[in-house]
């Protein structure tokens, strides 16, 4: 499984790596626009990612602008939905809006921080990511 773990806060990013590393490669990014590149250039290597851990609150664009970025373009592309990337947000905001707004745009999941790494694992099992 190939993923990308899109966080600006060091502990968060660190955490996140130390755990997701377990189940396949990862690669880092600190905001936004390092997101929607780090995506953009996984297809044009033909390699997309399985699963984007997306923080919502990222300097330069925020994670939920990213996500509806990489929706909008897959659905350019004409990907199916069973195609497209799975997208867990995370965030340390318990503010229903985004989180509300983040399932509109098709993220498959949420994480609150600190992060339960036993639901977390549960989720990548829902998502069928992991046995």
């Amino acid at each position: 499984m190939k993923i990308l773990i899109a966080e600006d806060d060091l502990a968060s990013r660190k955490f996140l790596y130390k755990l997701m590393s377990r189940y396949g490669e990862c690669d880092m990014v600190v905001d936004g626009m390092e997101a929607l590149d780090a995506y953009l250039l996984s297809l044009k290597e033909n390699a997309p990612y399985d699963l984007i851990c997306l923080d919502i609150m990222m300097p330069k664009v925020d994670g939920v602008k990213v996500l509806k970025a990489i929706r909008d373009y897959e659905s350019q592309r004409g990907l199916l939905p069973e195609k497209r990337v799975k997208v867990i947000m995370t965030t340390a905001l318990a503010e229903t809006p985004y989180v509300q707004h983040s399932f509109e745009l098709g993220c498959q999941a949420y994480a609150s921080k600190p992060i339960d790494t036993e639901k977390l694992v549960e989720v990548l099992r829902k998502l069928e990511l992991i046995p």
